[in-house]
């Protein structure tokens, strides 16, 4: 197998699945049929509740569901042993009939529930209780997220230190991403207020803010004089996050997200190129597993390639940001649903890029670490002589590649938010953060939800959140079997099928029990040996409770979905 070929068989599958699947969806759940207005319109407030086109919302939605996860997670899963084939069936597999249903109907459940989340959604299907454990745990996640990708951005920007004095030739790489990254903040912000403001024509805001983009590169790559430690760009991040998820969503997310679409859409151009002029061979991996590989295929394939197939950060963002924003129901199903697949082609390149990446081991020009083997791989197969225009597109892939890590960091702090302040709300009894009054007053208020989220983020970030990461991709996916099951129970009690969400949620929540199961016993096993430090003991007391949270919202989701059932024969 080479690479154009799997391109082109996957790429076909995952349309004919937007195309006959998505429309079955919108079907069975009378996706549009009314032309009732969304609550972008309903419950406008310019803050969050904004009204967006579609082309800025897919711009918004896809930058914050595309971060590093479907470049990442097939990265990982092939160092981890897993074949191309396993890789590439989960990922059609998943994506047309796991994560594309999960992510759309995630957005459409938001939408019919005035732009609430999931744990709303939640507390009006199933229980008050349910409720308060997915925000819980989706919280949980989510300083994870803020922790990793502030560390992510930080060591992208950073630069290196010898004997106290800056090492310039070491550091260059890193400063031009940084500089072109904040100069991408002011472009986007002039855009917000030219759209929004002033009603300069989106066609002719898009070429400016394109022409825009290339121009803060050549300044980046030709002028970059800020030379900083990871540790103070941290503070600087969580700075950064802390205005921008408090910002109303036209200033700077709307018009960042948009136009970092464009940056992606070229990432995902360059590497179709590169693979149609590389045809890398598939045959310097395995098919579909290492011989004698001690690490089982189910079911830790599916926790490590999450965001490239289904991904429980997906309805947070669904039902966090996006819901709040869509225009028209309509445009639900190719942002959401189309979102996810393209999200897919991005994975099946990555693929690509890794084979190409592996067939130079042992060679001078080999290629180690998730960044490196993505970037270096798309350049490699367009200049494979590793001159110049090797390393341009390498600089430019690995901007890319930081932009939509803070692009991701900025919205995952704006959900966390979501969730802090829901977590102590009744939305049954009407209870918002402007009419409650004592301890829910201040602790319900936007600015403190915000700031408790990003310190605690950045302290993790700095104190060592990779000795606690290797649960996030069981935690990351146990959200999205709580996802289904939400939207599941939602359908149930409206009357409409929900049957393409059973198989799907079942099969989660099994794989992510069994998982955090596997990733316990080996934590226990290591602190047993003697000498563990916190992190073991953190990743056993967190896995556990995972598992029983997991347990305790299936019984809940199955015996609300039984009762819809039988009364509904009734």
């Amino acid at each position: 197998m080479n690479g154009i070929l799997l391109l082109v068989i996957c790429s076909v599958c995952l349309l004919a699945g937007y195309v006959f699947y998505g429309r079955y969806l919108c079907k069975k759940w009378g996706v549009g049929e009314n032309d009732q207005p969304t609550p972008a319109h309903t419950m406008e407030d310019g803050v969050d509740y904004v009204p967006a086109p579609a082309p800025v919302l897919m711009g918004h939605h896809f930058s914050s569901i595309a971060g590093a996860g479907p470049i990442t997670g097939p990265i990982s899963a092939v160092a981890a042993g897993f074949g191309w084939g396993a890789c590439a069936l989960w990922i059609v597999i998943g994506g047309i009939f796991f994560g594309g249903v999960h992510d759309f109907g995630a957005l459409i459940a938001s939408v019919r529930h005035g732009g609430k989340s999931i744990g709303e959604i939640i507390s009006a299907n199933m229980s008050k209780r349910a409720k308060r454990l997915f925000i819980i745990f989706s919280y949980l996640t989510l300083i994870l997220v803020v922790a990793a990708f502030s560390s992510i951005v930080a060591g992208t920007f950073a630069a290196t230190f010898v004997d106290g004095a800056v090492d310039l030739a070491a550091s260059e790489a890193n400063a031009r991403v940084a500089m072109v990254s904040l100069l991408f903040i002011a472009i986007a912000i002039v855009f917000g207020f030219a759209v929004y403001r002033r009603n300069v024509p989106m066609s002719t805001a898009s070429v400016i803010g394109v022409l825009g983009i290339v121009a803060i590169i050549a300044i980046g790559m030709n002028f970059h004089p800020i030379y900083l430690s990871s540790k103070t760009w941290m503070w600087i991040v969580g700075i950064y996050i802390t205005v921008a998820s408090v910002a109303p969503v036209w200033i700077l997310l709307q018009p960042r997200d948009y136009l970092s679409s464009f940056l992606l859409y070229a990432m995902l151009s360059l590497a179709v190129i590169a693979v149609l002029m590389g045809n890398p061979s598939m045959s310097s991996l395995p098919v579909l597993n290492t011989p004698n590989n001690p690490t089982p295929v189910f079911p830790v394939l599916f926790t490590t390639i999450a965001c490239g197939a289904i991904s429980g950060f997906h309805s947070l963002v669904s039902s966090g940001t996006t819901s709040k924003q869509l225009d028209k129901e309509a445009d639900a199903k190719p942002i959401a649903y189309g979102g996810m697949l393209l999200e897919c082609v991005l994975a099946v390149l990555t693929l690509c890029a890794t084979a190409y990446a592996y067939s130079l081991k042992g060679t001078e020009f080999e290629l180690t670490g998730a960044t490196a083997i993505f970037g270096g791989g798309i350049a490699g197969m367009i200049d494979p002589s590793r001159g110049s225009l090797y390393n341009i597109l390498y600089t430019l892939l690995v901007l890319t590649y930081s932009a939509f890590c803070l692009t991701s960091l900025d919205t995952a702090t704006r959900l966390a938010r979501f969730m802090f302040q829901e977590f102590w709300l009744d939305g049954t009894k009407g209870e918002t953060p402007d009419n409650v009054t004592g301890y829910k007053k201040v602790l319900a208020n936007p600015y403190v939800a915000t700031i408790i989220t990003v310190i605690l983020g950045i302290l993790l970030g700095l104190n060592g959140y990779a000795k606690i990461w290797a649960l996030f991709g069981s935690a990351n996916q146990l959200l999205a079997a709580l996802g289904l099951l939400a939207v599941a129970t939602w359908l149930g009690n409206v009357g409409k099928d929900n049957k393409m969400f059973l198989i799907p949620m079942a099969f989660m929540l099994f794989v992510t029990v069994a998982s955090l199961a596997i990733n316990t016993t080996t934590q226990w096993a290591a602190i047993a040996k003697g000498g563990a430090d916190w992190g073991p003991w953190a990743q056993v007391i967190l896995g556990v409770l995972l598992i029983v949270l997991a347990v305790v919202l299936a019984i809940e989701g199955v015996v609300t979905i039984y009762k819809q059932r039988k009364n509904a024969k009734v």
